[in-house]
């Protein structure tokens, strides 16, 4: 796989991933829902940390969430810099086609949830009890590299008790699946499933 179809493929991830993410903040206030099918719905949250919401004041308390949030953008910024190198690398030694694919999803995911957290506190307002407004004449929500990456798949496939005799869970209430994502972790978790399961292809010997 050539470079220029890897960024071809970024390109087009990038393009969806910010297409969705702008319609659903200029379109839906947050918390609101818009049902497609019983087991999957358009919700839309804010996510200020990591995955599944962690934070790096989780972590260390003595970090407040706004140093810990710059600090978070800045360490994603300083990672797609090395995931680009590992891209450029794998495709000059000609490396197998799904470790390059691998690293294209995984490269264009992470790009477009850093878009997200450095430059969307300034490009829009808050999405509380209104419809956010692109590029609104009195600022954003909030500074530079202090934005928050924009969810809203939702697939409520299950939801119910759990049977009693099941360890630790028993008899408390379930959803499966319930993190909310986007585009761009869908092509994360993509790329991280391929090097798992085509290991031995992607990182052969030769």
């Amino acid at each position: 796989m050539t470079l220029k179809k890897s960024i071809l493929l970024i390109i087009i991830i990038l393009l969806i991933d910010q297409i969705s993410k702008i319609y659903i903040k200029t379109n839906f206030i947050l918390g609101e829902s818009y049902a497609v099918f019983d087991w999957f719905k358009i919700y839309f949250i804010e996510n200020d940390g990591m995955a599944w919401g962690t934070k790096f004041s989780d972590f260390a308390s003595f970090i407040s969430e706004r140093t810990g949030k710059v600090a978070l953008t800045l360490f994603r910024i300083v990672a797609i810099f090395g995931i680009g190198y590992w891209l450029y690398d794998a495709v000059k030694k000609q490396s197998a086609t799904v470790l390059i694919l691998a690293i294209t999803f995984v490269f264009a995911g992470a790009l477009g949830n850093i878009i997200d957290s450095t430059f969307y506190g300034v490009l829009f307002d808050d999405s509380y009890h209104q419809v956010a407004t692109f590029l609104p004449e009195g600022g954003g929500y909030d500074n530079l590299l202090h934005g928050r990456v924009v969810d809203m798949l939702y697939f409520p496939i299950w939801k119910g008790y759990l049977p009693e005799w099941l360890p630790l869970y028993g008899g408390k209430y379930f959803t499966f699946f319930e993190p909310v994502f986007n585009v761009a972790d869908m092509a994360i978790s993509t790329g991280f499933i391929m090097l798992l399961v085509f290991n031995k292809k992607a990182f052969s010997k030769d």
